[in-house]
C-alpha cells in the first residue's frame, strides 16, 4: 500500500509541474501582446489558437490531478483503517495472552502456521490473517517466560555488525587542503607568447645626460646611452596520475574529475612556490627569494617597533632607488597574526579594525582571512601567503616579508592543459591523466623595487 501511495503522489507532483508549465506558456502569449502594446492586448489568430490549445491541455491535466487526488485520499483512508484494525488486534492479543489461555502458541513446533510464510504474505500481499498471527506471536514473545532467553548483539562484525554497513557519502568527498597562489595573483599576468623557450626584454643600461651650458655656443652635454636585455626562460610545470580503467568505469563518482581537480590545485600551489622561492636552476624560475639586486633589509629585533621600522626602511629604499613607491606588503599568516596580537602598554591592540576609525594605530585589518588582503600598514595593503618559507636563516625557523612594486614584475603564463592518454599504458588497462603548462617569470626588470626583510627578528613568533 505504501508503495502504491508513493507512486500516486509522484504522479500527482509531476502533473502539478506540467500544469504550472502550461499556465506559464499560456501567460507568455499574453505577455507578448502586452509588450507589443496592441489595442486591448488582442491576440493574433495563431496566438489565439495556441492560447485555446493550452487552455484545453490545462483542463485535461486538472482532471488528471482530481482523479489522482481522489485515489490518494481513498488509499490513505484505507491505510488508516488497516492500522486501526491492526492496533485493535494487538490489544486483543495482549488481553488473550494475559489471560493465559492454555492454547497452542502461534508458531509452535508441529503447527501448520509458518512464521516466514506469514511474514512474506503480510508484506507482499497484505494478508490480514497473516499479519494478525504475527501480531499475536509478537505479544507472546513479549509476555510469556518461555521466550525470555536471548543473546545480546552489537555492531561488532560477527555479532550483528555485518548488517550495519558504513555509509559512504561519495558526493561529499574531502579535497586535500592546498595553499593557493596569492602572491602570483598580485602580478599582472600576461599570455605567454607561443613558439619560444625564452622571452627577451631590451632595457637601457646607462642613460643619456644633460648639463648646464656655461656660455653661448659652448658644447652641449652628450653622453651615449648603453643597452642590454633581460632574458627570461620559459619553464614547465606538469603532473600526472595513472589510474586503472576499472576505477574510472566502476566508481560511482567521476573519479577523473577528482584527480584533475587535485592536479590543478597543486599546479596553482607550485606556480606560487616557484614565484616565491624558485632557484633559477634545474628548470626553475628565479623567484623573489633568490632575485639578485633586490632591496635587502635585515631585522634583528623581535619587536613590533623593529618590524615597523624595517617596513619603513624597505619602503624608503625602494622609493630612493626606483623613484617610485611600493604598493603591497606580503607576509606569512603567522607574522600577521602576531602583529594583530600585539598590545601597547595599556593592553590596547596595535592593529585594530579599520571600521573603528583608529587613531595612532600601527595598522588596521578588515577581517580574519588568509591568501588575500587582510589589512594595511603604513598605507600599504597587507597580503598573507602561507607558502612563504618559514625555514630561513641560521636557525632555519625564520620567515621573510616582501615589500614590492608589483607592476615592475613580469609573469607570463600559458593556459593549463589537460591530457588523457589511453594508449600509453593500454597493455595494463591503465589510463594516464596529465596536466601541464608553461610560465616565464622575473622580478629583474627593476630588481630594486623588490624589498626583502629577513633576519633573526623574524623567528617563529610566540603568542
Amino acid at each position: 500500500m505504501d508503495e502504491m501511495l508513493k507512486r500516486l503522489m509522484d504522479r500527482l507532483s509531476e502533473a502539478n509541474k506540467r500544469r504550472d508549465g502550461l499556465v506559464e506558456a499560456r501567460k507568455a502569449i499574453v505577455e507578448v501582446a502586452k509588450s507589443e502594446k496592441r489595442d486591448g492586448d488582442t491576440l493574433t489568430e495563431d496566438e489565439d489558437q495556441e492560447f485555446r490549445s493550452y487552455t484545453e491541455q490545462i483542463k485535461a491535466v486538472d482532471e488528471e490531478i482530481r482523479s489522482l487526488d481522489e485515489r490518494i485520499t481513498e488509499l490513505s483512508d484505507e491505510e488508516k483503517r488497516t492500522q486501526a484494525a491492526a492496533a485493535a488486534a494487538r490489544r486483543a492479543a495482549s488481553v488473550n495472552a494475559q489471560l493465559r489461555v492454555t492454547e497452542a502458541r502461534t508458531y509452535e513446533r508441529g503447527s501448520r502456521n509458518s512464521y516466514l510464510r506469514d511474514l512474506a504474505n503480510s508484506q507482499i500481499y497484505g494478508d490480514q490473517e497473516a499479519r494478525e498471527r504475527l501480531n499475536r506471536h509478537a505479544e507472546e514473545v513479549r509476555v510469556e517466560p518461555e521466550y525470555k532467553e536471548y543473546r545480546d548483539l552489537n555492531r561488532a562484525d560477527g555479532s550483528g555488525g555485518s548488517f550495519v554497513p558504513p555509509a559512504w557519502l561519495m558526493g561529499q568527498w574531502i579535497e586535500l587542503a592546498r595553499a593557493g597562489r596569492p602572491t602570483a595573483n598580485l602580478f599582472n599576468s600576461q599570455p605567454l607568447p607561443p613558439g619560444t623557450d625564452s622571452i627577451n626584454i631590451p632595457r637601457v643600461l646607462t642613460g643619456t645626460a644633460t648639463a648646464i651650458q656655461p656660455n653661448d655656443n659652448d658644447p652641449v652635454q652628450e653622453v651615449d646611452l648603453t643597452d642590454s636585455s633581460l632574458s627570461i626562460p620559459v619553464r614547465t610545470i606538469a603532473g600526472q596520475q595513472d589510474v586503472a580503467i576499472q576505477l574510472l568505469d566502476q566508481s560511482p563518482i567521476n573519479f577523473d574529475e577528482l584527480v584533475f581537480r587535485d592536479l590543478l590545485a597543486d599546479y596553482a600551489t607550485k606556480t606560487n612556490l616557484q614565484i616565491l622561492t624558485g632557484s633559477g636552476a634545474s628548470g626553475q624560475v628565479t623567484g623573489l627569494n633568490t632575485q639578485s639586486g633586490a632591496t635587502a633589509v635585515t631585522l634583528t629585533a623581535t619587536t613590533v617597533a623593529g618590524l615597523y621600522a624595517a617596513i619603513a626602511n624597505a619602503t624608503q629604499q625602494i622609493y630612493t632607488s626606483r623613484f617610485s613607491a611600493p604598493n603591497v606588503i606580503v607576509m606569512h599568516p603567522r607574522r600577521w597574526a602576531w602583529l594583530v596580537s600585539q598590545l601597547d602598554a595599556n593592553t590596547r591592540p596595535l592593529v585594530v579594525p579599520a571600521a573603528q576609525g583608529p587613531n595612532n594605530a600601527l595598522g588596521t585589518f578588515a577581517g580574519v582571512g588568509t591568501q588575500q588582503v587582510v589589512g594595511s600598514i603604513q598605507g600599504l595593503p597587507v597580503v598573507t601567503d602561507p607558502s612563504i618559507p618559514t625555514n630561513q636563516g641560521a636557525g632555519t625557523n625564520q620567515d621573510m616579508i616582501l615589500v614590492m612594486k608589483t607592476d615592475d614584475v613580469v609573469l607570463y603564463e600559458s593556459g593549463v592543459r589537460t591530457r588523457v592518454l589511453q594508449e600509453t599504458l593500454s597493455g595494463t588497462l591503465t589510463v594516464r591523466l596529465q596536466v601541464y603548462g608553461y610560465l616565464a617569470f622575473s622580478a629583474g626588470r627593476y630588481a630594486s623595487s623588490l624589498g626583502r626583510i629577513t633576519g633573526a627578528g623574524l623567528v617563529t613568533p610566540t603568542f
